[in-house]
């Protein structure tokens, strides 16, 4: 604080002599003096943060050393955990929508094979005993399959055929 109050009094000297060249050439010339100074200050800075050139100090340095750089380190890790913690909350929160997406579907896996079981009976009791003689004839629905096995469904892109149509649904009955 002092060395800007220093500057502004200088500055405010300079200005009622800026008549002067003379006087201008010399206000730059301890701003690059001062400017440089400041430079060498914050490089030493720099080197004792990163524990070069330490043999100078004394016990009380190297305390307030260790202590801003605790300090340094505090800011660090908190910020790194926040980072941390709002990613957690991102990926619980994609995790509760998969899962959430994935209870929907397996609802709609069961409705489907309600669906079908039903249909199924329907089918059986329909075709129960016949006219010609109390021959029963059951119609079963064939497609390489087992019917009771679990039904893994899954997208895929449609498929066209030689033409460049889509392929039917396939025809049940």
């Amino acid at each position: 604080m002092r060395s800007t109050i220093d500057r502004y009094n200088k500055i405010k000297e300079e200005n009622n002599n800026l008549m002067n060249p003379m006087s201008e050439v010399k206000f730059w010339q301890r701003e690059v003096s001062s400017l440089r100074q400041q430079l060498h200050c914050l490089q030493e800075n720099h080197r004792k943060l990163l524990g070069e050139e330490l043999s100078g100090l004394s016990t009380k340095d190297l305390t307030n050393l260790e202590n801003q750089i605790e300090m340094s380190l505090k800011g660090v890790r908190k910020q790194k955990e926040q980072i941390l913690t709002d990613e957690i909350r991102e990926l619980n929160r994609k995790g509760n929508l998969i899962h959430q997406e994935n209870v929907e579907l397996y609802k709609k896996v069961n409705l489907i094979q309600q669906e079908y079981t039903e249909l199924q009976k329907v089918s059986e009791q329909g075709c129960g005993s016949e006219p010609n003689g109390g021959v029963q004839a059951t119609h079963t629905i064939r497609n390489g399959y087992d019917l009771h096995a679990p039904i893994n469904l899954q997208l895929s892109q449609p498929q066209t055929q030689k033409n460049g149509t889509s392929t039917s649904v396939m025809q049940l009955g």
